[in-house]
């Protein structure tokens, strides 16, 4: 059945005025914002995670306010970052006392039982050590004698960022894309989610590498090196501080005794979170701005919107996987040569009054990506507060075609994944 066949008029039944409706999507009235969001997402975070969300929702909503009223976004170390700074500085000197101590006790035990303390704290510093991130080993890589048309576009998109491009390309099966940095010498890594990358127009693709290149040079003291291995190392601390679920009576004493500890850990956890929440808020306003010199703010905008529909990506992914599933492994290798058109196809699909729904529905939750950016409808409110300029990076259907091809490999190799393992099961 096409979109064109799906689409219905009624009235709405709370003030008459009428309804374009979808059989896909939530009926809902644009006049009155009847039935505009019917069902609340579930409570699937914890208080921890609801309260997160809520201070990104002030920050977001502060920061925005400043945009508006004439103020400028620029990459700042406030008094808050540099107490991350020094806390975090802290959590790794913890690590290297432990490490000091451990070598002092096996040094003066040296051949007796005085090595057991030393050894143990050995071992735990080496469980605590500050983690650099390494490549994924689960994701096809590029790199550039591979893929040189998308490096060469990424490139491009550096220089209009202001940094440069990326060594290494892991193309994933998340509706994602991340940054970040691995090995001593600090190797730049895209990780490009392709149930994302192939749902998004070329333009919008040009906005996303723009906001993900931003993000090293915005000052996100939060994705720093120190700092965020500082979070890895306490995430270590918690883990081994966790009370043992159904413990025995043993169990129960050794979860007295961490009782303290793990509420220190948490507590210095949480203080971090708070401190560099601010700055990595500003940091994601600022990448997007980057996007919007790159791709356009129509590009920028339209990327949001994708955003706002993710969900029904996910779940015709899920729905193609289930049914893959129900075939064997021959069905889930036979539907991978269409799995992204069909993608494509169905997000151009999505007619606008969903994309409006999803805009107010928004607003009233506060949606957001994850618990560290600004609610969604804040972002897109401060994109569009800019003043518009004109793309500085433009790509036409060949380029496109030759990126496709650079990727054909990894979109295989990702779609029988989904289809084999089910979306969102790694």
């Amino acid at each position: 059945m096409s979109a064109a066949t799906k689409e219905t008029t009624q009235p709405c039944p709370q003030c008459g005025a009428e309804i374009r409706a979808d059989g896909r999507f939530t009926v809902w009235c644009a006049a009155c914002d009847w039935n505009v969001d019917p069902t609340r997402p579930e409570e699937r975070h914890g208080r921890l995670e609801r309260t997160r969300r809520a201070l990104a929702r002030r920050h977001g909503e502060k920061l925005l306010a400043e945009v508006t009223a004439g103020g400028t976004l620029q990459a700042r170390r406030d008094a808050p970052a540099l107490l991350a700074y020094a806390i975090a500085l802290a959590v790794h000197g913890m690590t290297l006392v432990l490490a000091l101590a451990g070598v002092w006790f096996v040094v003066r035990g040296w051949g007796g039982f005085g090595m057991v303390p030393g050894l143990f704290l050995l071992l735990l510093a080496w469980a605590l050590r500050p983690r650099l991130n390494r490549l994924p080993d689960d994701a096809p890589l590029l790199r550039r004698a591979e893929a040189p048309e998308l490096f060469a576009l990424l490139d491009e998109v550096a220089r209009v960022a202001g940094t440069r491009g990326v060594d290494v390309i892991a193309v994933g099966a998340e509706l994602n894309a991340s940054v970040t940095t691995y090995g001593v010498r600090g190797h730049r890594l895209l990780t490009l989610g392709l149930p994302l990358w192939e749902i998004l127009t070329p333009q919008q693709r040009v906005a996303l590498l723009g906001h993900e290149l931003g993000h090293y040079g915005n000052g996100d003291t939060r994705h720093g090196l120190v700092v965020a291995t500082a979070f890895r190392s306490l995430t270590a601390w918690r883990y081994y501080f966790t009370p043992i679920a159904d413990p025995t009576p043993m169990q129960m004493v050794v979860n007295l005794v961490c009782f303290v500890p793990s509420l220190l850990v948490q507590g210095v956890l949480l203080l971090l979170d708070h401190l560099t929440l601010r700055t990595t808020q500003r940091a994601e306003y600022l990448a997007d701005r980057v996007a919007t010199r790159a791709g356009s703010i129509e590009a920028a905008v339209g990327l949001m919107d994708r955003l706002l529909v993710v969900d029904s990506a996910a779940m015709t992914l899920r729905r193609e996987a289930n049914q893959a599933g129900l075939g064997g492994p021959r069905r889930a290798d036979d539907g991978t040569d269409g799995l992204w058109e069909r993608r494509a196809a169905h997000m151009a699909s999505i007619p606008e009054h969903e994309y409006e729904r999803q805009r107010r529905a928004g607003a009233l939750r506060g949606h957001s990506v994850d618990a560290t950016h600004p609610p969604t409808h804040l972002r897109r409110a401060c994109l569009v507060s800019g003043a518009a300029t004109p793309a500085a990076v433009v790509t036409d259907a060949d380029r496109e075609l030759r990126i496709a091809a650079e990727l054909a490999g990894a979109r295989g190799r990702v779609a029988r994944q989904i289809l084999r393992n089910g979306f969102g099961n790694g």
